[in-house]
């Protein structure tokens, strides 16, 4: 039976807690893996993302993230 997906990349990922809790909660919703998840999201970013929201969200993240990685 071949496979529902064929995963050929594989790379080491740092996430925040709360980015991990959100990926597995969304992978979880969607009856996925957590790569499956990942992978779904980036095939269809452009469909799933508010690119009005995106700068924004991105901006306050960029602000942020010196102080988170204390």
């Amino acid at each position: 039976m071949p496979k529902r997906l064929r995963l050929t990349r594989r790379f080491p990922v740092a996430m925040t807690e709360d980015g991990y809790r959100r990926l597995r909660s969304f992978a979880n919703d969607a009856g996925l893996d957590e790569g499956e998840a990942l992978s779904f999201l980036f095939e269809n970013f452009s469909s799933v993302m508010n690119h009005e929201n995106l700068e924004t969200r991105l901006r306050l993240f960029n602000s942020e993230l010196e102080a988170r990685k204390r």
